[in-house]
């Protein structure tokens, strides 16, 4: 619940944040929630068999002096286990914070008192004692305690996992040995080895070697992923069977996992707009209940109820009523959500950007590296008359050896595919604009763009046809001339990354309209949005526009998210009412949104506003139970049942309403549980490779 830190002096910095609490109890709760939890264990097996022994010596066995065996009993009850509620009020009181202790220490203050009372005064008092009724309510309530601790840090796990995936040492090699060194000592620029089946200490970059590397930890990615040399590796990640070579880039706080770390843990405590009802309702919720108790135990009194009964349904009211319901509902549903979405690679910045997920109806996103993987693939190889397609994919990957541009990457990743030869170059540069122009066994071979291949006189009347069909299907193509003469035509496209159309379809069954707007050329756009289904599309759009076109449709009342990628998405993602940074991003990209996906999967946009919807509905939720259960149990507790069932009801009732308030905050967490269970889909089955992937996506080869 939300603590004033004007008033409270019970504070705890961690992670550069300072934390207020109203009790003691609840600051070590959060500080060592292990530790806790041990100390309620304890609590629990001394208090449990000594309320038994007073249920016992109270209704079966009764012999001379068997008050005060009781009155001895209770007494280690209320101020052992029950010493916290009692420690709580003060610090409440001192704090101006009222809080559940308050209730507790007052309701089961008053029976045990009454009941000392009457053992010291006898003939002065009502001759009945209550010791097992404060000893049963301070168990009962303790027991729920821990219950809901139990079920807390199960919520809590995805935090405790994410700090087990770092290793406790690292290899680090310096003058060609290696060193076992505490994981914490890895500096940017070591060089580390990862040996097969270990884990990496820190970011960094593959110098040597080649490995698979299971990421699921960290990003939620089911299929381990090939590493080489060059490619990014993260901290917690595990190797795969082969050896790797690593220089670190990012050490400690500076980790992609320290990065998930702070994310998880800023959006678990954060509060959402809706907390701030749930907060004034807490607030004046302890002292109403009081008030109400005072009033309905002096009306019972008033009307020759008698002082028993009218002392019983003040305790009955102050421990039914149940302010932490109010408290730990938007926390609970937080945790819960949150720890979820991390463990599928999806974080969000705050309880703020939760609550905007929840309530987009629109998602506008870029088409280059969010509905496309971001690289060309080579998907049409024709060949002019009388030339062979492997005898033109052949001349094309020779003339290409060593170019770094991304059409040429995708021929020489599509002739190795298909094993064809590759004959060593001459005399290779690159034309800027133009391609690539060398000798290949003798002869003169360019491989240029269309307009590159007229410059040079070349006569392209033979391949006017696939030239045509190219450009309306919005592919680029690539003229591979021999002597100034054509010898085919390659046709590249931005391939559809994985999971857009489950995302797509996802997003239709939550009824959430999808725009792509891109500043790339009208034909690839229409491209793109005929393949999947997007009716509405924009294309040729600056930066500016894009912003416009947010602008728009927030004017007419639409809640928009963005998806982007690159630089030039930041101001779209900072003007939209939820930025959404995908997959590897640039870090303008993920510092301008509002979450953030780990991984190049579309799925995460559809899952993620599906994660804000559910999770909001849950505090909704929470909020609606605490308002109900107290709406509905309080009358009761104030005599509602005495009609019906006379005033003997008063002999279960603050026995019942300890059950019931321990019950009514396990029901909150447990409907937040819930949230564990939000996705789009069954997980893919199997193991890919990048070799795989690449073999189910052959480019097409044809002669026409």
């Amino acid at each position: 619940m939300f603590v004033d830190p004007r008033s409270s002096g019970l504070k705890l910095l961690r992670e550069g944040r300072t934390y207020f609490f109203c009790s003691s109890h609840c600051l070590r709760e959060f500080a060592e929630p292990e530790r806790e939890l041990g100390a309620l264990r304890q609590k629990l097996v001394v208090a449990w068999p000594l309320c038994l022994a007073i249920v016992l010596l109270t209704y079966a066995v009764r012999f001379e002096g068997g008050p005060w065996v009781v009155f001895a009993l209770a007494s280690l009850v209320e101020f052992y286990p029950g010493l916290q509620f009692f420690a709580g009020t003060r610090e409440a009181v001192r704090n101006r914070t009222w809080n559940m202790d308050v209730l507790v220490a007052v309701g089961t203050g008053a029976a045990y008192a009454y009941s000392v009372g009457v053992l010291l005064l006898p003939g002065r008092l009502p001759p009945t004692l209550y010791f097992d009724a404060s000893s049963l309510i301070v168990t009962v309530i303790l027991t729920g305690n821990y219950l809901e601790h139990l079920t807390r840090e199960r919520a809590r796990g995805t935090l405790r996992r994410l700090h087990e995936l770092l290793p406790a040492t690292a290899l680090v090699l310096r003058e060609d040995r290696e060193y076992e060194i505490p994981a914490a000592e890895v500096r940017p620029g070591d060089q580390y080895r990862v040996l097969p089946g270990g884990r990496f200490p820190a970011d960094g970059t593959v110098l040597e070697g080649n490995s698979s590397v299971n990421e699921a930890g960290l990003t939620g990615e089911s299929l381990p992923v090939e590493k080489g040399r060059g490619d990014p590796v993260i901290a917690g990640a595990t190797n795969g069977d082969g050896r790797l070579t690593v220089v670190a880039n990012r050490v400690g706080e500076d980790t992609v996992l320290a990065e998930i770390g702070r994310l998880v843990t800023e959006a678990e405590t954060s509060r959402v707009p809706l907390q701030r009802l749930a907060d004034r309702m807490a607030a004046s919720f302890v002292p109403v209940v009081l008030v109400l108790a005072t009033v309905a135990a002096a009306g019972w009194f008033a009307v020759g109820a008698g002082f028993t009964i009218a002392l019983l349904v003040y305790v009955s009211i102050v421990i039914t009523a149940c302010p932490c319901a109010f408290g730990i509902a938007t926390p609970a549903a937080l945790v819960v959500g949150t720890g979820r979405a991390a463990e599928e690679g999806i974080l969000f910045k705050g309880g703020e950007s939760i609550e905007r997920a929840s309530e987009v109806d629109r998602v506008l996103t870029d088409k280059t590296g969010t509905l496309t993987q971001g690289r060309p693939r080579l998907t049409d190889v024709v060949p002019a008359p009388g030339e062979t397609v492997e005898g033109l994919l052949s001349l094309a990957a020779s003339a290409e050896v060593g170019s770094e541009h991304p059409f040429a990457k995708a021929v020489l990743e599509a002739a190795r595919l298909r094993n064809v030869p590759i004959a060593p170059a001459e005399e290779s540069h690159a034309a800027p604009g133009a391609g690539t122009r060398t000798r290949v066994s003798g002869a003169s071979v360019e491989v240029l763009s269309e307009r590159g291949a007229r410059d040079e006189g070349a006569d392209l009347t033979g391949l006017a046809g696939p030239i045509e069909r190219l450009s309306f299907e919005g592919k680029s193509g690539s003229v591979v001339l021999r002597n100034g003469r054509p010898v085919g035509l390659l046709g590249f496209a931005d391939e559809i990354a994985r999971g857009v159309r489950e995302a797509i379809r996802a997003l239709g069954e939550d009824r959430i309209s999808l725009e792509m707007v891109t500043g790339d050329r009208e034909s690839a756009a229409v491209a793109v949005a005929s393949e999947l289904g997007i009716r509405e599309f924009r294309a040729g759009l600056t930066p500016a526009q894009k912003l416009a076109r947010i602008r728009e449709l927030q004017a007419e009342g639409h809640k928009v998210a963005y998806v982007g990628d690159g630089i030039n998405d930041a101001p779209a993602l900072a003007a939209a009412d939820l930025g959404i940074a995908i997959g590897s991003g640039t870090e303008v990209a993920r510092e301008s949104a509002g979450v953030i996906l780990l991984r190049p999967d579309f799925r995460g946009v559809a899952l993620a506003l599906r994660f804000g919807r559910r999770t909001v509905r849950k505090v909704r939720g929470n909020l609606a139970w605490a308002v109900g259960y107290n709406a509905v149990l309080l009358p009761i507790a104030m005599g509602a049942l005495v009609p019906a069932s006379g005033l003997g009801v008063y002999n279960v009732l603050p026995i019942t309403g300890a059950v019931a308030m321990g019950a009514s905050s396990a029901a909150v967490v447990l409907n937040s549980l819930s949230l564990r269970w939000v996705a789009l889909g069954p997980k893919r089955p199997g193991v890919a490779t990048r070799a795989t992937q690449a073999q189910a996506t052959a480019p097409v080869l044809t002669n026409q």
